[in-house]
């Protein structure tokens, strides 16, 4: 399988290997079940019931090589869901770091966890390369490789849940991942939030400190990192945005399934943007962008809005937010705003 991003998307056209037949997932089983109590209730939801876990394995088929991909579900089984979410992550961490990190005393910083209480089904997943799911091929893991995942484990999730389309959540490269799939696979996807996420790359600062450093992204398939290199994610933009205790939580739980990561993302930000056609992206969108984010220009970010062709799309600010928003002082400003735009009602009158 060549997942390799092609000239043709620098142009803004979509390769159609993204489309062949080894986007199927061949296999899906289910493995551990784990369960924990939800906390009560914080006035927002009256849902009530006890969150479970469940570990899913996906199998992609590349060749005669089977690929095992991780997923994570928590959900409240009984109630009738808002809708089924999946969040994506980005370049320096894996699934369930990102999305279900426990910190004792704060339970905000399980988004899946917010998310199963306010009646969504929750699901994120490990890209191939990444925490838990293979990592043995010798390849550099790029967006094409991470939206083929999302072409193999995405039809499997509305299987199990029952539903036609999902919302889609993507931070950083999960966010290009997600915008990459949803212009291609519209139909599966009611609504799509990007966080931090970059087009061009244009007004990005930190991109422009990366491609100092694109022979090392070409040159490796995996870079290493550590605690510092994970803290530095909450410096680099601006100091103050997350608590300490927060960010070594997560540094630990990153650090615990790897100690190196993919380079392939950061080659692709670096050197192969733009990979999304704004005017190819049909579905409801909204874009998030932190008011510090080092990554995602603010007109960058707008003259990709300003392209989007359906009007049911939203621009939101968060104040005191840099790049990782889940993890931040702020949190609940991101899980406010993705709530609201999920549920918004679907309009009476189109014109």
């Amino acid at each position: 399988m060549n997942s390799q991003l092609t000239n043709e998307n620098q142009n803004n056209k979509l390769p159609s290997t993204f489309r062949r037949k080894y986007l199927r997932l061949l296999g899906f089983a289910p493995g551990v079940f784990l369960s924990a109590p939800v906390l009560a209730s914080s006035g927002t939801s009256n849902i009530g019931g006890i969150i479970e876990g469940r570990q899913y394995w996906a199998l992609k088929k590349v060749g005669n090589q089977n690929i095992n991909l991780s997923l994570w579900r928590k959900w409240i089984p009984g109630n009738a869901p808002k809708g089924v979410i999946l969040f994506v992550h980005g370049s320096s961490m894996a699934g369930t770091p990102t999305f279900d990190l426990q910190v004792p005393g704060k339970p905000e910083y399980s988004i899946m966890e917010v998310f199963s209480k306010l009646g969504y089904d929750t699901w994120c997943l490990d890209h191939e390369g990444y925490g838990r799911s293979d990592k043995s091929r010798p390849i550099n893991f790029n967006v094409a490789n991470g939206v083929e995942d999302l072409g193999v484990v995405i039809p499997q999730i509305l299987k199990i849940s029952g539903q036609s389309k999902l919302m889609l959540y993507g931070v950083s490269s999960g966010a290009l991942r997600s915008a990459v799939y949803s212009q291609i696979n519209p139909e599966k996807v009611a609504r799509l939030a990007l966080d931090a996420f970059v087009w061009t790359g244009k007004g990005s600062s930190t991109l422009e400190e990366r491609k100092k450093r694109l022979s090392q992204w070409e040159g490796s398939n995996r870079r290493p990192v550590d605690r510092a290199m994970i803290s530095s994610v909450f410096t680099r933009d601006h100091s103050g945005t997350a608590d300490p205790v927060v960010v070594d939580s997560f540094a630990s739980a990153i650090l615990a399934l790897d100690n190196t990561m993919p380079t392939g993302t950061y080659y692709d930000m670096s050197a192969n943007l733009p990979l999304v056609d704004p005017e190819k992206v049909s579905v409801p969108t909204l874009i998030m962008r932190g008011q510090y984010d080092g990554i995602a220009g603010f007109q960058d970010l707008l003259d990709f809005f300003a392209k989007l062709p359906n009007p049911d799309k939203q621009f939101s600010v968060m104040p005191g937010i840099a790049h990782a928003s889940f993890q931040e002082k702020n949190v609940a400003i991101p899980c406010h705003i993705l709530d609201s735009f999920f549920t918004q009602p679907k309009p009476i009158y189109v014109g």
